[in-house]
């Protein structure tokens, strides 16, 4: 039956995939088609409801969270594992905890016996922000922190805001669709600022006076409720050693979250190995997820072009991996600073890392390279192993001018290409029956892929973002990149 299913629904996407690419370039501009692969395909990367949905809890309320150990530190934040005493693997744990009102829960060392790989003992995160000029007050606290809330779902405020929408209500920052590999935050709220675990060796100054005597942080704060993920990008790295293709894989990744965040007028700003969360899936094959929107752009009323009238306008965070028109923009009366491919130069940095290499914009010495000046000849060569698409592409990221580098869009196409394509899509006359051919044979696959198994598997999840981003003109840009790197002398 689930194979019958998925034969006729590529039968139908078919169809769809044959309107959309002989329909003249206004209706693909559009989306005019009827039916089409998008529609299918998005509706398929729908992601998993959201584990804190439940009659029996509400979880906007810090008292609500068993909170375990330190899971790690930043600038702007401290970051917890928690549980919630109500799921049926807590309840044992639950009848030891004694919550009195108005105090954070007790901390609960995880047991080893609890860390299950398939259920550890605490699935969840919570984000504790340092307060230290936002006041006290829930308005203040949100409006000052609203970049936070931009990965929120539709009723991580609700504990706060009632069924009005902090955004809608009080004029917030701008709403994320969901994508499954951008990090989503289940539930927003303010608290009175406990004392966690290391809280007055990791950042005594951050805590309010009744908690440390020179504390300079005020009483109450923001706390994020997200998914606990088993490591960063840098430690995976750190015990990990991904093979050529798997690289490609993860880079390919980043380039669909990026991408994802330019569709929806957001630039993150901040990307580093240390932003992105690392989750295996069923296979091992490394899943990534965008997280820390702190320095994020995403206002609804100039999109990705920041007016730059003084030097005292924010940039955004890590100056290391600030692309060369961020790094190297003068301030102005009429200056503008475009992030439509800011994120994607990020992603070529980053790639480095990923392939084995020390980064080339971090460090010291002779090997190190600034955005401001650097040229592209400097750039270290990725090794031989690494393929030659990858290579390509890498360099092309981190071409000093915007209009010369590739839309992440086009970047990630270029992989799922070389990864899926073969040579079939390279060509130097590209034909519309052999793109048609190609990607009718990869939807019936994808569907039946995802309809026989019921694992997670980056793969098959990475060739569904692709079906359902489809793209005439992004599709030939990517195919004639790769026409023009292999056919290079």
């Amino acid at each position: 039956m689930a194979v019958r299913q998925a034969l006729g629904r590529g039968l139908q996407l078919g169809r769809a995939l044959l309107l959309r690419f002989t329909a003249k370039p206004a209706s693909l501009t559009h989306g005019t088609c009827c039916f089409s692969s998008q529609t299918i395909f998005t509706q398929k990367n729908k992601l998993l409801p959201d584990p804190l949905d439940n009659r029996r809890w509400q979880g906007f309320q810090l008292e609500e969270y068993l909170i375990g150990q330190s899971i790690g530190k930043g600038c702007s934040a401290a970051v917890y594992e928690a549980t919630v005493p109500v799921w049926p693997r807590n309840l044992e744990v639950a009848k030891s905890i004694r919550l009195l009102p108005g105090r954070a829960p007790d901390i609960i060392p995880p047991k080893e016996e609890e860390r299950a790989p398939h259920a550890p003992a605490f699935p969840l995160a919570i984000k504790m922000m340092w307060n230290i000029s936002a006041g006290s007050s829930s308005e203040a606290i949100f409006s000052t922190m609203n970049q936070e809330l931009v990965p929120a779902s539709q009723v991580a405020l609700a504990g706060e805001y009632g069924e009005v929408t902090y955004r809608k209500s009080k004029g917030g920052p701008k709403q994320l669709a969901p994508h499954p590999n951008i990090i989503r935050v289940f539930r927003a709220f303010t608290s009175s600022v406990p004392l966690l675990p290391g809280a007055l060796v990791d950042y005594p100054d951050m805590l309010p006076p009744r908690l440390h005597p020179e504390g300079l942080g005020h009483g109450r704060t923001l706390f994020l409720v997200m998914k606990n993920y088993p490591c960063t990008l840098r430690q995976y790295l750190r015990e990990n050693t991904p093979s050529p293709r798997l690289a490609t894989v993860m880079i390919l990744q980043l380039l669909e979250g990026v991408d994802h965040l330019v569709q929806q007028g957001v630039a993150h700003r901040d990307l580093k190995s240390d932003n992105i969360l690392v989750e295996p899936d069923a296979d091992g094959c490394p899943w990534l997820v965008i997280s820390d929107f702190g320095c994020c752009l995403a206002d609804e009323r100039i999109g990705l072009q920041l007016p730059f009238t003084s030097q005292y306008v924010d940039r955004g965070g890590n100056g290391c991996l600030m692309a060369p028109e961020v790094s190297t923009a003068c301030p102005g009366p009429r200056a503008v600073i475009d992030y439509s491919k800011a994120d994607a130069w990020a992603v070529g940095a980053i790639a480095y890392e990923i392939f084995g290499l020390s980064n080339p914009f971090y460090g010291q010495g002779g090997a190190h390279l600034e955005s401001r000046s650097y040229q592209e000849a400097q750039l270290p060569a990725l090794p031989e192993s690494v393929p030659l698409d990858a290579r390509q592409l890498v360099r092309s990221l981190l071409q000093r001018q915007a209009n010369k580098r590739p839309s992440a869009r086009v970047a990630a196409n270029v992989l799922h290409l070389s990864l899926w394509g073969e040579h079939t899509l390279a060509l130097k006359n590209l034909k519309l029956d052999k793109m048609i051919g190609w990607l009718l044979q990869q939807s019936a696959a994808t569907l039946l892929a995802n309809s026989l198994t019921g694992k997670s598997c980056v793969e098959t999840k990475m060739k569904m973002l692709f079906l359902a981003n489809l793209e005439y003109e992004a599709l030939c840009q990517a195919a004639l990149l790769l026409y023009s790197w292999r056919a290079a002398p």
